[in-house]
């Protein structure tokens, strides 16, 4: 394979950058902005769905071999960098009100542990589940950009994709920012920004922006021993006693400005399980931009009419997540490899 032009110096990108690296393909990433600061940055780090019960096979199929993966990816990230992304099991519980029921049958299916929790009864239960880890996302990148440099690769940030000009069914060209750049294969991991980017190449990549909204507050010692779920709240407990409280879901297109309702939504509702919360300060209040799809299926493979062109985008909430395995399917594509599993699912129609 000859040089090959990541676009989107995410998760996503700088994974994918640094998976061919090691199989000796010359690679360059471009970022519209600096690298890591979008989603990847912006998200908490939690390493399974939410509820996955509540998920279609082809997002849970993705997020468990990814979750399986993550920890020995972690590992080698931490020792070739010296930079920990701290991958820790801490375990989730999930508050009700859930489907209890439809919890315990999913969970048996995949061979996922889940606990009840003591006095608990039928729907009225909470769920342990040991095994969900979680990776702290700014690290994460730090490491994956100083692994992708220590690699040989090159990334060129403040570079931003105007165009992609096609001819005789291959990309020619990228008009850029920085002007015009040219490598044999194009990989797009642009996130939210992935179908803005290929114009009318796009075809039916249904990507767009959705924000997120999340607080941060720091304990003297994490104030949780796992991560905590009820609905759509969670809180994730770092180990030097940082606490992330999310999220948000905001279909407002590209606007990544925080809101005074979002903040008081979030605290009135965490106030309810963490009382202790009332005294902390709110240290940070940010946003981020998620690649949103349809059912919170990406799209991985090659493009039907560009034979040089691939996506690796529209993993909506849980990109970090799927990271590794997403990679796998992407790179199985690229040379012809038999795929682990279906994958019809994850096509570029």
């Amino acid at each position: 394979m000859s040089e090959v032009l990541v676009i989107g110096a995410g998760a996503l990108g700088l994974a994918t950058a640094e998976a061919l690296l090691q199989k000796g393909v010359s690679v360059t990433v471009l970022e519209r902005g600096e690298v890591g600061r979008e989603a990847s940055w912006a998200g908490g780090g939690i390493l399974s769905p939410l509820c996955p019960w509540d998920y279609p096979d082809e997002v849970t199929r993705l997020a468990l071999r990814g979750a399986a993966r993550f920890g020995d990816w972690a590992q080698a990230l931490h020792q070739a960098t010296g930079i920990d992304p701290e991958f820790v099991q801490s375990g989730m519980r999930v508050l009700p009100p859930f489907a209890a029921q439809a919890a315990r049958q999913w969970c048996a299916a995949h061979g996922v542990v889940c606990l009840p929790s003591p006095g608990g009864r039928g729907e009225d239960e909470s769920l342990f589940l040991p095994a969900v880890a979680q990776v702290r996302n700014p690290r994460l990148l730090q490491a994956l950009r100083a692994r992708v440099a220590q690699l040989g690769g090159r990334i060129v940030e403040q570079c931003e994709v105007k165009h992609v000009v096609a001819e005789s069914g291959r990309v020619k060209h990228l008009a850029t920012s920085q002007g015009e750049l040219s490598a044999g294969t194009f990989i797009v991991t642009a996130g939210a920004w992935s179908k803005v980017l290929l114009g009318g190449h796009a075809l039916q990549a249904a990507i767009k922006p959705i924000r997120g909204q999340m607080l941060l507050f720091k304990f003297p010692a994490p104030p949780l021993p796992h991560v905590l779920l009820q609905g759509d709240l969670y809180f994730i407990p770092r180990r030097d006693g940082h606490l992330l409280v999310g999220s948000t879901l905001e279909d407002v297109g590209f606007d990544q400005s925080t809101t005074e309702e979002a903040r008081a939504m979030l605290l009135q509702r965490a106030l309810v399980l963490l009382p202790a919360l009332r005294d902390m300060p709110v240290v940070r209040h940010w946003a981020g931009l998620r690649p949103g799809s349809p059912g919170n299926i990406p799209t991985i493979g090659r493009h039907p009419d560009l034979s040089n062109l691939y996506l690796n985008s529209g993993h909506f909430r849980y990109g970090v997540t799927m990271a590794p395995a997403s990679v796998e399917v992407l790179l199985n594509e690229i040379d012809g490899t038999a795929q682990p599993f279906d994958v019809s699912a994850y096509r570029w129609r």
